[in-house]
């Protein structure tokens, strides 16, 4: 049966038309980092994206090129900082302008970094917030139920936001539109002697979860 028979014959019984469009696809912002824009385009906005992966695979340096690429199209953005984690000073060099991000310290707790995090996204005019759990230890991170990730993704529907949260282990599963697992792969040296090598970075994999299809890729993150 064809779908325009089948579209008239569901227009008969509930008396009225049926509109089929499929919906628009979401607004975009770049992540600063190109391997990743090339694929996706960038992050979109009104939905939750999951970043994770252990210490030292390139998440915080991902977190960082998102937010100076958000400052520097003037948007105002808000960090959600669970651990005290955050360096404004590397940040700043890293190319994050302060003066257009608001930082949030949550006291050690995960469920008030999210609780902080929709306060943000319901007051409005943000064009970016991240919550960085990071250094939270899982198994407090584990205990926000996964009714809190539906509200907190709820929230951010329908706005210009672009929602982030970072974290060592993938939290908020099917609330999150797009999920980044980073790996590190190897260190870039330079420098020929072993005793004087210089760290100049480390090669990162980016594996996507959700959605599926998407290929691996990577990408150097700076140290």
């Amino acid at each position: 049966m064809g779908a325009a028979i089948l579209k008239q014959q569901f227009e008969s019984v509930l008396g009225g038309q049926i509109d089929w469009q499929s919906k628009p696809l979401p607004e975009t912002a770049r992540t600063g980092i190109a391997e990743i824009d090339s694929v996706i385009g960038g992050l979109a906005r009104g939905c939750l994206t999951e970043i994770y992966g252990p210490a030292s695979s390139g998440r915080t340096s991902l977190l960082i090129s998102i937010l100076a690429e958000a400052t520097g199209r003037q948007e105002v953005c808000a960090l959600v900082d669970a651990d005290d984690a955050f360096d404004p000073v590397s940040a700043a060099a890293a190319g994050v302008r302060l003066d257009k991000l608001i930082w949030v310290r949550a006291a050690k707790s995960a469920e008030q970094a999210l609780k902080a995090a929709d306060l943000l996204i319901q007051g409005g005019g943000f064009g970016l917030v991240a919550m960085d759990l990071g250094d939270t230890p899982p198994a407090s991170v584990r205990r926000i139920s996964l009714t809190s990730w539906f509200r907190l993704r709820r929230a951010v529907e329908h706005t210009p936001t672009v929602l982030v949260t970072v974290a060592r282990q993938s939290n908020a599963k099917t609330c999150a539109s797009l999920m980044l697992e980073c790996v590190r792969e190897r260190a870039d040296w330079s420098g020929a002697p072993a005793s004087s090598r210089l760290l100049r970075g480390i090669r990162v994999k980016g594996k996507w979860d959700r959605p599926p299809g998407l290929s691996c890729f990577s990408w150097k993150a700076p140290v």
